[in-house]
This record gives structure tokens, C-alpha cells and sequence, in this order.
């Protein structure tokens, strides 16, 4: 196992991989130990890729005090630091892709390309799905919640017409949330309130390098309509919409292709 003494935190990373470096920045509740995961994509194919466990999550240190969106992006840029990066290529999914545009904000001259996968800009321009809204229901009830709003085609008339496929993904979710330990609960309860307070919209413009936004036609939790509101505030910025919900990258077999072309452009 591999760790790095970072500013308040012992954070865990993985590397795999051969070519450009990437650092790729996980969503919501992101643990390596899950697998398989981004360590196991294709890119890790075309890049000296390496990913972490961001604080309160995994196997990283879990602080016991509040966190915010600028402590991500510093943690991202330290780890920088610690690999002897000077400035690359990075990947943010979800909330990893926050958490990038607050580094891309915070610590412009660390980025070289960036990949916006499935995210939100907060503010006037749209925010994710309000996962901190969800605490108070049984794992079941926010299974039930959260199926239609990653893809919006499973719909109540989908569940009712495929069963089979809506308890295997129901099943999948309470399974996931049931194996998490009293201490990665809080650190995701933590990170869930950072996320709550994310806001980039007034400063996107500021942002200088080549950006990609990737999302998915069907995402219900970075909506659509968010992409083309972020898309017209980054300058320069490319949008390309894939065959998917909030998990597009495994939907659609063109994502991958379509980010690893932008991330290897000179």
C-alpha cells in the first residue's frame, strides 16, 4: 500500500500505468478498495495514471472537523507536490470534477488539460443532485430515489417493466452503503456537506486551459442543461454528450475513446 504524507492527512493513492501522467479525482463516497474502478479503465492503458482516497473517505485520514471544497483542491494539489508533478493532465468525475475546478480555480499553473466528467459548476449555473437531502431515508428508500435520477430513462414505468433489473440495481446500492464502516459514514457525511456548499459559477471564466465537459444525455443528477450553462462560462470549453445517465463512461464504449483522444492532445 502505498501512502503520502500530505498536508493534515496520510492519503492512499494507487498508480498504474505507462505514458502522459493523469490524475484522476473520484466522485462521491470514492474508495479504492471497490473494485473494479477507475485503476482498472482504459486509462490506465494510455497514461501514467494515478488515482487517491480523498480525506474522510477509504483508507486517507479522516479528520474529525468540517472540510470544504478548497481543502479537496489543496489535498489534489499537494499530492501534486508529493508525485513531483509540476503541471498535467487531470480527470475529475462527479464530485471529482468539483473538486478539479476548484483546483483548476485555486492552482491554475498544476493543469494542462482537464477532463469535467459528470459534474456540476454550483450557483447560478446548476449544482448536483442534493445527495445531503437523502440522510434521513433507509438505504432502500434512497436506492429507490437515487436509480431514476442517474439515468433518467428508469423511470416508474421502466421499474415496472423490468424487475428483475431494478432489484438487481436496488440490491447493488443497499449492499454497497451496508458494507461501509461507522467512520467512512462520517467521512462521507462530511464530504456530502462540503459538496452542499460547492459554488464555482462566478469564477469559471477564470479558468485558462483546455477543457472537455463529458456527460451523459440521460444524467439526472448533473443535469443536461448544467453542461451547456458551464460549457458557456469556461473559455473555450468542449462539450460532448454520450449515450448514458450520471455513469455514462461505462453506457456508452465512445467515452473513454473521447476523453483519452482530448487528454493526449499536445
Amino acid at each position: 500500500m502505498t501512502f503520502a504524507k500530505l498536508r493534515d492527512l496520510d492519503v492512499y493513492y494507487e498508480r498504474a500505468g505507462e505514458g502522459p501522467p493523469l490524475l484522476f479525482i473520484a466522485g462521491s463516497g470514492g474508495d479504492l478498495r471497490n473494485r473494479p474502478n477507475q485503476m482498472q479503465s482504459p486509462l490506465s492503458k494510455a497514461f501514467d495514471l494515478v488515482s487517491y482516497d480523498q480525506r474522510g473517505l477509504g483508507q486517507t485520514t479522516k479528520p474529525e472537523a468540517d472540510y470544504t471544497m478548497a481543502d479537496y483542491a489543496d489535498d489534489a494539489a499537494a499530492l501534486l507536490d508529493h508525485l513531483g508533478w509540476d503541471r498535467v493532465r487531470v480527470m475529475g468525475a462527479s464530485f471529482g470534477g468539483m473538486v478539479l475546478l476548484e483546483l483548476l480555480i485555486r492552482h491554475p499553473q498544476r493543469v494542462s488539460r482537464a477532463v469535467l466528467a459528470c459534474t456540476s459548476p454550483g450557483g447560478a449555473g446548476g449544482a448536483s443532485y442534493p445527495f445531503h437531502k437523502l440522510a434521513h431515508l433507509s438505504s432502500d428508500e434512497r436506492a429507490r430515489t437515487l436509480i431514476p435520477a442517474g439515468d433518467t430513462r428508469r423511470d416508474a414505468a421502466w421499474s415496472a417493466a423490468h424487475p428483475d433489473e431494478y432489484a438487481a440495481l436496488i440490491a447493488m446500492v443497499t449492499k454497497a452503503e451496508a458494507a461501509r464502516d461507522p467512520v467512512a459514514v462520517e467521512g462521507y457525511r462530511r464530504q456530502l456537506a462540503a459538496r452542499a456548499g460547492h459554488d464555482t459559477w462566478d469564477r469559471l471564466a477564470e479558468i485558462a486551459c483546455p477543457v472537455l465537459i463529458a456527460a451523459g444525455r440521460y444524467d439526472g443528477i448533473a443535469l443536461p442543461e448544467t453542461q451547456h450553462n458551464m460549457a458557456a462560462r469556461i473559455p473555450g470549453a468542449k462539450l460532448e454528450f454520450f449515450d448514458g445517465g450520471h455513469v455514462f463512461m461505462v453506457q456508452d464504449r465512445a467515452a473513454f475513446p473521447a476523453m483519452i483522444d482530448f487528454l493526449s492532445a499536445a
